[in-house]
């Protein structure tokens, strides 16, 4: 795995089963040693062996190894950091594909169930968005939030088709765009925006904002999209262009807000708060009732 590791946070050990799976965290990846794992899945005596014999049967797992696998410190069995063989859960997955355990079973299960699900929110987005719901519902989330958010998912997907259609290129650009969106309105950019709500690189921005910050997101994002569709806007320079103005927009409608409630529409509230023991208190009350 040709992976530059910029920063490893802590070594730990988790439990499988009452085995003990070494781990090793980089920025804010969890990468777990191979010979733990294969040795809780299968109870091989030499699971060294055992991993050169599975690499052997699978050659195609055997040519991707160096893209799966990486070395990283974690504590040997003398007691002294060694670099051990380790991988991140993507990878994990992929080695215990080809594992012939009972063990390895309910992983595998697991993987072709979430194989068929993703296969049924390709032929139908709308299984995608009401699974999302039970999601969120699960985590705590209140109804209000859960409505909102499902809201936001639709609008963003109906903005970056526009993006498509005025010619913007996946990944970069999009991210370009996306910060400009923020700025315009927030006064930060993606990362700024996390970093005020205390969240790290991989939480999800959106996921932490309130029903509130939601709702300005949408506004801002189909207000951009109505531009682009009325300008006629083709290329990065003219759509970066049109939604700073729907930002712009947006910004003054969000002034008004706040003048008018006092209250602040950017806010710290991550989904620790908002997902706070009031409501979870509230959500466990009202099914109660639902069920009366």
């Amino acid at each position: 795995m040709n992976k530059k590791i910029t920063k490893i946070n802590s070594n730990r050990v988790a439990l499988f089963e009452g085995d003990e799976i070494r781990r090793v965290q980089v920025g804010n990846e969890w990468y777990f040693s191979v010979e733990d794992v294969v040795k809780a899945l299968t109870d091989s005596v030499d699971t060294k062996q055992y991993i050169k014999k599975l690499r052997k049967r699978d050659e195609e797992l055997h040519s991707n190894w160096g893209t799966i696998c990486t070395l990283l410190p974690l504590m040997a069995k003398d007691g002294k950091k060694r670099n051990i063989t380790c991988s991140d859960t993507q990878g994990l997955f992929r080695i215990i594909q080809s594992i012939p355990s009972k063990k390895a079973e309910p992983f595998k299960i697991w993987l072709a169930k979430v194989g068929k699900e993703r296969l049924d929110e390709i032929e139908q987005p709308a299984i995608a968005i009401e699974r999302a719901k039970g999601y969120y519902a699960t985590k705590g989330y209140s109804p209000e939030w859960i409505q909102t958010r499902t809201a936001s998912i639709d609008a963003r997907i109906s903005f970056t088709d526009k993006l498509k259609d005025s010619g913007i290129e996946k990944g970069f650009e999009y991210a370009i765009l996306t910060n400009e969106m923020y700025q315009s309105w927030s006064g930060f950019n993606a990362n700024e925006y996390k970093n005020f709500k205390g969240l790290g690189s991989k939480e999800s921005l959106r996921d932490n904002m309130t029903p509130m910050e939601l709702a300005t997101t949408i506004f801002s994002e189909t207000a951009a999209k109505e531009l682009l569709k009325q300008s006629g806007a083709k290329g990065f320079k003219e759509t970066k262009t049109q939604i700073h103005i729907a930002g712009t927009i947006t910004k003054e409608a969000l002034e008004k807000i706040e003048k008018e409630t006092g209250k602040k529409v950017v806010t710290h509230k991550n989904m620790k708060e908002l997902n706070s023991a009031e409501t979870q208190r509230k959500i466990a009350q009202d099914n109660t009732l639902s069920k009366d």
